[in-house]
């Protein structure tokens, strides 16, 4: 593990407009550059990273692979678990905190593509040994996975991206007091899918939809017992894990952000009549944007579509393997994103992304800030706002 000192970036990189814009709309103002200051954690290779109190003293850890790291200075690391590792991957694809058994302790779900299963590893308050695992479910290759409430019980779901599977969720069972009774429940919703997953209002009822590759699932009024309607209206390419369901034109209907996980292109895509969805660029020149988040780092209470390249998410048999990578975020102004660039380089000056990144405010200064994992080291990002020089 290196503990390096922190190392202060100046991001003195302009604003990139990606698209025209018309001078007679209305716009939102572009906010100068946020500037972030980058601490390196650990030179480990695992491609996740969770963040919740594992220990109880109310500061925020660290969880990553084979161990946690102890909040606030992130220099102590203790181990959680053995994680299988086949060539340069380690079957840490997904870390989800949840008290899975009730007893006011957070676990937390991982688990990898390698050995198809989903877990749960519990927490004894033991921080000297490894935690316990349990099985949720042996389901076969699974890219990653994603927490979302799905029947809206404020307690969330585990969504796996299953490729060329079922495509299921696992509902937490509960005790009469509505905690976790260490097991959970499938839920079976369609016969397959493909590389990217999403969770969203896509037609604007009041209930949040399944967006897949090839197109969506529209939620019933119970969603745990009816069944969901296919919508065949669209196939992405290997997409980003997740999808993002946003409505960026404000006319009501919410669109798609979806990144290319193994090749070229950023988009969005507008929603239009009768299931039609118009394609527009965001960065189609960048590769491997296998995973993004949505989320207000500026202050200005409009969302940024925080992402980047994944290091060598196929070990260099990508499209764009050998290019520059980075870590990125665009502003939205009302019709059009604009590119910021937080590093961006070649290996040994850049960072990427992982599989599976936790965008929160790590040390309470009420910003946002960036913790990232991936096969060049885990690093938080600090959000030290904007004007800062």
């Amino acid at each position: 593990m290196l503990n390096c000192k922190y190392i202060i970036l100046s991001f003195f990189f302009q604003s990139t407009i990606e698209m025209c814009f018309s001078q007679q709309a209305q716009v939102n103002t572009i906010q100068p550059p946020v500037h972030f200051r980058m601490q390196k954690v650990s030179t480990e290779t695992y491609e996740s990273v969770g963040v919740f109190d594992v220990d109880g003293d109310g500061q925020q850890d660290l969880v990553s692979g084979g161990f946690w790291y102890k909040g606030p200075e992130y220099i102590k690391r203790f181990p959680t678990r053995d994680v299988k590792r086949t060539g340069e991957y380690f079957d840490d694809f997904f870390t989800i905190p949840l008290d899975v058994n009730g007893d006011g302790r957070m676990d937390y779900i991982s688990g990898g593509w390698f050995g198809g299963t989903i877990y749960w590893y519990e927490n004894t308050g033991k921080y000297d040994e490894n935690w316990p695992e349990h099985i949720i479910a042996q389901i076969g290759n699974l890219e990653t996975a994603r927490a979302w409430d799905v029947d809206g019980d404020g307690i969330v779901e585990i969504v796996p991206n299953n490729l060329e599977k079922t495509f299921r969720f696992y509902r937490l069972d509960l005790d009469a007091k509505g905690k976790g009774k260490g097991s959970f429940a499938e839920h079976k919703l369609f016969d397959t899918q493909g590389h990217g997953l999403g969770f969203g209002d896509v037609n604007n009822d009041g209930r949040s939809d399944f967006v897949l590759a090839d197109g969506w699932l529209e939620a019933p009024k119970k969603p745990l017992a009816e069944p969901w309607k296919w919508h065949p209206e669209f196939h992405f390419d290997k997409a980003s894990i997740p999808i993002l369901v946003v409505d960026l034109n404000k006319d009501g209907h919410n669109d798609l952000i979806v990144g290319n996980g193994h090749g070229y292109g950023l988009y969005w895509y507008e929603q239009g009549q009768g299931g039609k969805w118009i394609k527009h660029d965001i960065d189609p020149n960048n590769a491997q944007f296998h995973t993004m988040a949505w989320a207000d780092i500026t202050g200005d209470n409009i969302p940024e579509l925080l992402t980047g390249k994944r290091f060598r998410a196929h070990n260099d048999h990508d499209p764009g393997a050998y290019d520059d990578y980075g870590l990125y975020y665009y502003q939205w102004n009302g019709e059009a994103f604009s590119k910021q660039v937080i590093n961006y380089g070649a290996l040994g000056f850049a960072k990427g992304t992982g599989n599976f990144f936790t965008v929160t405010d790590l040390n309470a200064d009420g910003r946002p800030d960036w913790i990232v994992a991936g096969k060049d080291g885990l690093c938080i990002f600090y959000n030290e706002g904007v004007n800062k020089f």
